[in-house]
């Protein structure tokens, strides 16, 4: 009747297949619109990129949280055992090399003559004195810019890069000009102490411990100082240290310089911290080139004059302290990564797709609205428009 037969077409054709690829119509969870029944406008285009910009966005936000990792701290009492700690100084004293008399005692009764294991260089006090690289505590601003420096020394990536890049040794003391005496005395140098509560002594020259000789005039004393590294454990110069490049001045000659140090052993590592390397004989820690072995420490000070029949000087009191601290950084899998990535790109995608759509509902309801209250309400079904036709073609 139609032509089909004719034309050898058959109307189940166009029916749903049956079979099995039919039956698994029935499991489809994505449903497929046909293309004819689908608009593309303007308005979809600009939401479709900024919801592609958005998940580029953060996509590479998650990928660079990943490269990053993310860091951990850890308390714990220290294993192992140790004996000896060593103890970097770099201090630049306002007093003549042979005026000074330095030592160390510590709480098990050893007293470790450091002036004769320590370097001593005459130096001139105004070429170390450089306002860009000494910190005044009185100074706000140049203690928050400190602040913020230290802080970063306190990341994992930041202080195995410092580490590596940097020499382990000490600068040279400026030379002098000819004819030039020195008015300072540059102390410089790592020795071994008992890992032990102790105390580091500055003093001059006949004062302060038993010993003979000619004590030195009170008119020589001045124990304005710079300390350009104060650090415990293995050397590394690159570590900013609370009391590196620091400046303490004094216009009086007995003035007590006081610093109190709590010690924390610290540990920096992008390795886990049960698969630390340990050794064998003290069942310490081992460094690696993941793994750094140093210590931090926190200090209080204090500094005043004092009568005659006191010592003035620069006092140093440091107290270990009995736990661990462990800085791990971490970096979780590639295919974690992806599985985040996926998540937040689909997020984005439905989330915007239902806002696209109410937002699209809501407008259509609005100017439906509109159109309907622009007509009275009234459409073609109501007859109105019939009856004025008709009204025109009788007149």
């Amino acid at each position: 009747m139609n032509g089909f037969a004719s034309h050898g077409l058959d109307e189940g054709a166009f029916e749903d297949k049956t079979g099995i690829s039919g039956g698994l119509k029935t499991f489809d969870a994505f449903p497929k619109t046909k293309p004819t029944y689908t608009r593309r406008t303007p308005t979809g285009g600009y939401t479709t990129l900024v919801l592609s910009l958005f998940c580029l966005f953060l996509s590479f936000s998650e990928f660079r949280r990943w490269f990053t990792g993310s860091e951990t701290q850890q308390f714990s009492v220290e294993k192992g055992v140790s004996q000896t700690l060593q103890i970097n100084l770099d201090a630049v004293v306002a007093m003549r090399c042979q005026d000074l008399h330095i030592n160390i005692q510590d709480a098990s009764g050893d007293r470790i003559l450091a002036g004769d294991l320590l370097k001593k260089d005459p130096t001139s006090w105004a070429t170390w004195v450089n306002p860009k690289k000494v910190h005044h505590s009185n100074n706000l601003g140049d203690k928050r810019r400190r602040e913020d420096m230290e802080q970063e020394d306190t990341h994992v990536a930041h202080v195995l890069g410092e580490v590596r890049k940097a020499r382990r040794n000490y600068k040279k003391t400026p030379r002098m000009g000819r004819g030039t005496q020195g008015d300072a005395c540059r102390v410089y140098g790592s020795l071994e102490g008992n890992k032990v509560q102790g105390d580091f002594h500055i003093t001059a020259r006949g004062h302060g411990y038993m010993e003979f000789g000619e004590h030195l005039s009170h008119e020589a004393f001045n124990f304005s100082h710079i300390i350009n590294e104060l650090s415990f454990g293995p050397l590394y110069p690159s570590l900013l240290n609370p009391l590196d490049h620091t400046l303490a001045t004094t216009d009086t000659h007995f003035n007590k310089f006081q610093y109190y140090l709590s010690i924390v052993p610290t540990i920096y590592t992008r390795t886990f911290t049960d698969r630390i390397p340990l050794n064998r004989t003290t069942h310490s820690p081992l460094a690696s080139a993941s793994t750094i072995l140093t210590n931090q420490y926190a200090v209080t000070s204090q500094s005043h004059e004092v009568p005659e029949q006191s010592i003035p000087g620069i006092f140093f009191k440091f107290d270990i302290e009995p736990i661990l601290l462990t800085i791990s950084e971490s970096r979780g899998g590639f295919l974690a990564l992806c599985v985040r990535v996926v998540n937040v790109i689909s997020g984005v995608l439905v989330g915007g797709g239902w806002c696209y759509q109410l937002w699209g509902w809501g407008r259509e309801n609005v100017q439906g609205g509109r159109a309907r209250a622009k007509s009275g309400g009234e459409g073609m079904l109501h007859g109105r428009k019939e009856e004025e036709d008709e009204g025109e073609s009788v007149a």
